[in-house]
């Protein structure tokens, strides 16, 4: 029988004498040919300490490193094949220049001299037409020289947020959410409410600590759009995204909690049902209790709503407050300043510019793209292309040549993959991690940070000459020495009340091999059983009233994109609900991953 599991390759480390090996692996490389080298891992927030086997300067395969605090001697799936990317058939090796709607290839320092006069000229004497979109997966280097380059050419716009819609809360949101306890302390919980997560999947090393809390006794609850398929007992309550903020006030009421703003007046009109009561008495009688939000609450319109309403049964239970950061740099990112509303360590700035979502909505005429896809990555990318569509003039930097950037960008710029350069990743917990370039990078591809620092001397910028990335990290460690990790948010949210989608709802998860551009390319990992094509999912009461019942296929619609996908019929659907992934290819021309949709027959 296949193992079908997030986790299913750590059986190989099992043989004491490595006779088990993985099928990407095997007759590829002797054992006694390979150079190993120390990594980190770099999709979720776990951070997972692994070694690189090396042959030549390619990676053969990736194992786990021990480190009880972290990852103990396990890593996923995910980090253990998506290495596979890096030697995907669309790698970009050299600078790539679009003259007359044709891409050339030029040299590093015409491509440079190309890339600061092109801003220059967009952005003209206005520095607001100038904004910066940056992968959470980019090292921390990376993302510093990012937001330092934006800052000095005089604007704030700056973002790592892709997938997130609601940003009402900035001004009241701690400095560096994060997970607000240790990694191995997960294990040792009570009881644990997770809003808007599937962690078993998102983040599946944190996932089994859950689960090893759930073995020992601790009560485990879920509010979703969702019900996921879970490893261990635990409640899970189900609610259609516009309601998981009334469902999540009636916790709060059976808590006797209380908020100021919207969350408030929510909590004051709600009412707690029996699944309510039984979270809110499994939280008030643990010891040792939690409240997360996950990916999923991060994506959802009323982000900032759910922010309040979890910081307030936190406080009236006594548990801590913490996220579940997406990718290997969300925390990091937050320390660096790639945000419009916050400098480097944190610091709050006095004329913030703006968000992810309204730099893609009200566009701009300059942009730089940071490791991402945008009709992946995005949270509406439909939008998102249309914008950098329409832009004057879009430079990448990207280890990839995909079709969405050649279609908005007019320069690439080639950069170092993963174990291809040097750099930091700081977990969910907060805990840096620095590693070493392990192989060169393919073709003419430089290290992100060295091309950011270029550039930056070509825009005529100062304070950047340096030397190395360790430079880099260690100036930006001086300027979050003083800062203390703390998820009580400043404040809440006055007049956001709960919105209201008429018709049907998309819900748009992430799934687990869609994450990032590398974890895309991994062959091994794109067979695997979570690797699901794009499917229209709905449950079996709407398919008879949108006159779908036994339909194969059916057309999506959402805003002036539409679809034709597979259809399926899924109880775990709440009614008036469209089960439909984001990132996924056939998504491209959708719009947000929580919105407004429509059926139509195929």
């Amino acid at each position: 029988h296949t193992v079908a599991h997030e986790l299913s390759g750590n059986v190989i480390d099992l043989c004491p004498v490595g006779a088990l090996t993985s099928k990407p692996f095997r007759y590829q490389a002797r054992a006694w040919e390979l150079v190993q080298k120390d990594a980190i891992a770099p999709h979720d927030s776990v951070g997972s300490n692994i070694h690189l086997h090396l042959r030549g300067n390619r990676v053969m395969r990736v194992h786990p490193r021990a480190n009880e605090a972290v990852n103990e001697v396990w890593i996923s799936d995910r980090d253990r094949f998506s290495y596979q990317g890096l030697y995907s058939q669309d790698r970009l090796p050299r600078p790539l220049l679009k003259r007359d709607g044709a891409w050339q290839e030029i040299d590093w320092r015409d491509a440079l001299e190309a890339a600061a006069t092109g801003l220059k000229r967009a952005m003209g004497k206005d520095p607001d037409q100038f904004a910066t979109l940056v992968s959470p997966g980019a090292t921390l280097e990376e993302l510093y020289l990012a937001q330092r380059l934006t800052r000095g050419l005089g604007c704030a716009n700056i973002d790592h947020r892709l997938r997130q819609a609601d940003f009402r809360g900035d001004a009241t949101d701690p400095a560096v959410p994060a997970l607000g306890m240790p990694v191995a302390a997960l294990q040792n919980l009570d009881a644990a409410l997770l809003i808007g997560s599937n962690v078993r999947k998102d983040q599946p090393l944190l996932g089994h600590r859950l689960r090893k809390a759930a073995l020992k006794g601790a009560r485990i609850a879920f509010l979703n759009p969702l019900g996921f398929d879970l490893n261990y007992h635990a409640l899970q309550l189900v609610r259609a995204p516009g309601a998981i903020a009334e469902a999540l006030a009636g916790v709060a009421k059976a808590l006797g909690a209380s908020s100021p703003g919207a969350a408030g007046a929510l909590i004051a009109k709600a009412k707690a049902g029996k699944e309510q009561k039984t979270i809110a008495d499994s939280l008030k009688k643990g010891e040792r209790s939690a409240v997360f939000l996950g990916a999923l609450a991060i994506a959802l319109p009323d982000y900032a709503l759910l922010r309040d309403l979890a910081a307030a049964i936190a406080k009236a239970c006594g548990a801590s407050l913490g996220w579940l950061p997406e990718a290997a740099n969300s925390v990091g990112a937050r320390l660096a300043g790639a945000v419009p509303h916050r400098e480097a360590g944190g610091r709050a700035v006095a004329n913030p510019g703006a968000a992810a979502g309204n730099l893609l909505a009200a566009p701009r005429k300059a942009y730089m793209l940071l490791g991402l896809e945008p009709d992946f990555d995005c949270w509406n990318p439909s939008q998102a292309n249309a914008t950098l569509q329409g832009a004057q003039f879009v430079v990448a930097l990207s280890a990839y040549r995909s079709p969405s950037l050649e279609a908005c960008a007019d320069l690439l710029l080639p950069v170092a993959g993963f174990a291809e350069t040097s750099g930091t990743y700081v977990n969910a917990e907060g805990l840096w991690q620095s590693f070493t370039g392990a192989t060169l990078p393919l073709g003419e591809a430089r290290p992100g940070w060295k091309v950011l620092r270029v550039l930056g001397n070509l825009l005529d910028l100062d304070g950047f000459e340096y030397d190395s990335s360790e430079q880099v990290r260690d100036e930006l460690r001086e300027l979050c020495a003083d800062l203390q990790l703390d998820n009580t948010p400043g404040g809440a949210v006055a007049d956001h009340p709960p919105q209201e989608l008429a018709g049907l709802t998309r819900i748009g998860d992430v799934p687990l091999y869609a994450l990032d551009p590398l974890v895309r390319r991994a062959e091994a990992l794109q067979q695997a059983v979570d690797a699901v094509p794009a499917c229209i999912r709905i449950n079996s009461a709407l398919a008879r009233a949108q006159g779908l019942e036994g339909a194969d296929s059916a057309v999506v619609v959402q805003g002036e994109g539409k679809a034709s996908l597979p259809l399926s019929v899924d109880p775990r659907v709440p009614d008036d609900c469209v089960w439909l992934s984001a990132g996924l290819p056939g998504t491209q021309t959708l719009g947000g991953q929580f919105d407004q949709v429509t059926l139509e027959k195929g």
